[in-house]
């Protein structure tokens, strides 16, 4: 909740590190004061993210406005099932890592793959 993340560095200030962990606001986080992220799509993205991360963090919100809006189509699917299991398909499919996943997690829903397929296209992940 990025109002209550607000709220929280206003009240603590420098007396509590605040890192985000939710993709989708964490540059507005970091742009408020956070120290950072917990990212899932890091895992897909990581050189975006973390340059996305150092501009936030330095407060150029034009630098990180633009490579947030590169990676706004992954950090909504990579949630369209349980995390991790899209992820672990992104990486898949970048021919990262081997397919499969461990019980209890399931494969991604054949429905998905054209969504995060058109995502990591968008992040130029593909």
């Amino acid at each position: 909740n990025l109002s209550r993340g607000r709220e929280i560095l206003e009240r603590c200030g420098d007396r509590l590190d605040v890192y985000g962990g939710d993709d989708a606001t964490a540059m507005e986080l970091m742009l408020s004061g956070a120290k950072g992220v917990i990212s899932v799509t890091a895992n897909a993205a990581p050189r975006a993210m973390y340059e996305m991360c150092a501009a936030a963090l330095a407060g150029d919100r034009a630098k990180a406005a633009a490579i947030n809006d590169r990676l706004a189509g992954l950090h909504e699917t990579l949630f369209v099932e349980a995390n991790p299991i899209p992820v672990k398909w992104v990486l898949y499919e970048m021919g990262l890592i081997e397919p499969g996943i461990r019980l209890p997690l399931t494969l991604l829903s054949e429905r998905y793959h054209d969504t995060l397929r058109r995502a990591m296209k968008q992040a130029g992940i593909n």
